[in-house]
């Protein structure tokens, strides 16, 4: 196939080398993922800044977070079929590589780097948001989105003048390309200690602090009753 995004590469090289894992050999889409990152953040920012003229810095962050994170960016891949694109070396294919989130996530933003080199800002613009727009849809009219968990474990302590959480890595193990971060979460006021895996460390991070703050909801809501 020679389209990606909605997009039909002009130039076959960049789409090829977008979907080339660093584990194969040859050129891989490191450089194209660098580029993308910075793209996608553009382009999300200043897609909820023009619809969303009300909403405060903290909203906006907090819903750019959202529609860029690495789970979302993964959901993505896997709906174009990524995983079967890919082109990755032995060890990656015999572990799965086109399964891990961290892989799809980076492929895509490779595609996006890929995208603007061939055609231009305003075409990975479009590529971009007609990907992202049934998200985007979907975050509440005002923007008062969600807050991250671990946005959310800070301020339900403080409201209570209640310790801080301590998040300690407990281990990162894979290839540098590869990494899976460890992290332990413990709010010593309760005891409570959870942990998160994930590609990356504040992914993990806020895996383990969502575990603590259900537990504490929960535990609230039952007081209530």
């Amino acid at each position: 196939m020679s389209s990606a995004l909605g997009h039909v590469f002009a130039d076959q090289a960049l789409l090829q080398q977008a979907l080339t894992h660093r584990s194969a050999a040859g050129r891989n889409n490191e450089r194209l993922e660098f580029l993308g990152d910075a793209l996608l953040n553009l382009i999300v920012a200043e897609a909820l800044f023009l619809r969303f003229p009300k909403a405060d810095e903290g909203a906006l962050t907090r819903a750019r977070s959202q529609l860029v994170r690495e789970a979302r960016l993964a959901e993505l891949g896997r709906a174009m079929k990524l995983g079967d694109r890919l082109i990755l070396g032995q060890g990656e294919l015999k572990s799965g590589g086109f399964r891990r989130d961290s892989i799809l996530a980076d492929a895509v933003e490779a595609l996006i780097g890929a995208i603007h080199l061939d055609a231009g800002f305003d075409a990975c613009r479009a590529a971009v948001l007609s990907a992202l727009e049934p998200h985007i849809e979907q975050l509440p009219p005002g923007l008062k989105a969600d807050k991250d968990a671990k946005t959310r474990l800070q301020e339900w302590l403080q409201g209570r003048q209640l310790g801080l959480p301590d998040y300690v890595l407990v281990e990162a193990r894979g290839d540098d390309h590869d990494k899976q971060f460890e992290v332990r979460c413990r709010v010593d006021s309760f005891a409570l200690e959870t942990t998160g895996i994930a590609g990356s460390r504040r992914e993990a991070e806020q895996q383990a602090a969502a575990q603590i703050v259900a537990v504490l909801l929960e535990s609230a809501d039952k007081d209530t009753r």
